[in-house]
């Protein structure tokens, strides 16, 4: 029996154990293998299902994100449309935090807002806004700047608004961060606020080619003399600001927004009204705009230039009886015989021309639209509140000084 393992051993014949042992190690192997391939393809599903949930995260905050955005784009045009509703749409959808710190470098820093729309808001006098303009102040540095080179960075932030008040608030909150920037400098805030003004009107009246009388430096120191708790500010600190506004004028921010015709932005009044013709003496209707100490007409509310201006300056206005319309009113030059108005406006080609009218005849729906009209034009032509909050600080300073800052 021995022997005859033995001969299977020697004619390569293995025994009946080894080759069911080596059967069974085949099976074996074969199932760990198949075991093994199961877990590396349980792995793979697993590692697939990770990869899609990772990468459906990624797209919803992707597309979190893509909705912020324009929903944040949606709100700075809202802003330049009506500031008071744009602000309430960012806080309302999270976009901005409700404080006057966060307001104001929203303001201050955030490209594409309108200008005009910015000094608009800044200019709001409820406590709440009151913060939010000295924050939007506070995020400008004045230190070892002079009066007129903080005056530039300022006035570059946003647009003056036109209601006297507003600017008082605003110039008010200038002066007290300026003083506060630059201690020494003055002896109180009315004498930067007093001295800020003069330099605001010394600009206008070196670079704009209406003034046809130009501030001399003699006239304007002369006319700030006092103002400093009844003393004279030195003539050499004077001179320096003068030249710096004579050599170069202010730059007036353009409005970034391009949602709607910012120029006529919060106007005085406006309206349709019917306009009579120079020349050619017909009656068209125009949608009339008053701000600024100007009458713009257009032909459609939705035109973004107007089809002429008429500057009110020097100008009256009166009712008048017209044998063709009701309820007419008349721009004028009083006192004036054959002088044209300094008015412009553009042709059917497009180009800007000279008006050709002695007087200006418009027409209302009603008695009481047109005496409406003819009172604001009365307040834009006889009135400059401006000037005259100026001038009753100026007065307070010299006659009795001013507490310091």
């Amino acid at each position: 029996m021995g022997s005859k393992r033995k001969d299977s051993f020697l004619w390569g014949k293995a025994p009946p154990d080894c080759i069911r042992a080596e059967k069974k190690q085949t099976e074996t192997n074969r199932m760990n293998k198949n075991n093994i391939l199961g877990d590396i393809q349980k792995l793979r599903m697993e590692i697939e299902n990770v990869l899609t949930e990772i990468h459906t995260m990624e797209s919803n905050k992707e597309n979190k994100n893509v909705i912020r955005t324009k929903r944040f784009q949606c709100g700075k045009k809202k802003f330049n449309m009506d500031p008071i509703k744009g602000i309430k749409y960012l806080l309302d959808n999270d976009l901005l935090v409700n404080s006057p710190e966060d307001i104001a470098e929203f303001l201050y820093k955030e490209e594409g807002l309108n200008k005009t729309a910015i000094g608009n808001y800044l200019g709001e006098r409820d406590e709440f806004h009151l913060k939010i303009l000295k924050s939007f102040v506070d995020l400008h540095e004045f230190s070892d700047l002079n009066l007129v080179q903080a005056l530039r960075q300022f006035l570059w932030s946003f647009r003056l608004p036109g209601e006297a008040q507003k600017i008082d608030r605003m110039m008010e909150a200038f002066a007290q961060r300026y003083c506060s920037c630059n201690m020494g400098v003055f002896q109180s805030t009315d004498t930067c606020y007093i001295l800020s003004f003069a330099i605001i009107m010394l600009n206008t009246s070196l670079h704009n080619p209406n003034v046809k009388d130009k501030t001399p430096l003699e006239r304007f120191i002369s006319m700030n003399r006092g103002i400093n708790n009844k003393e004279d500010l030195p003539s050499d600190l004077l001179t320096k600001l003068y030249e710096s506004i004579k050599s170069e004028p202010f730059k007036i921010p353009e409005d970034d927004g391009n949602d709607l015709t910012h120029t006529f932005f919060n106007p005085d009044r406006e309206g349709w009204l019917m306009k009579e013709g120079g020349r050619v003496k017909t009656w068209k209707r125009r949608w009339f705009i008053l701000t600024d100490s100007c009458l713009y007409y257009f032909q459609y509310t939705t035109d973004k230039e107007p089809k002429g201006i008429i500057p009110l300056e020097n100008l009256s206005v009166r009712e008048v009886d017209d044998p063709h319309k009701q309820f007419c009113l008349e721009l004028f030059i009083p006192h004036s015989k054959g002088q044209m108005i300094k008015a412009c406006k553009t042709d059917p080609d497009g180009r800007v021309v000279v008006g050709k009218h002695q007087s200006y005849r418009i027409s209302a729906s009603c008695a009481t639209e047109r005496s409406d009209w003819i009172k604001a034009i009365r307040a834009c032509v006889t009135k400059d509140p401006v000037y005259d909050l100026v001038s009753s600080r100026r007065k307070k300073v010299i006659s009795s000084g001013s507490e310091s800052s």
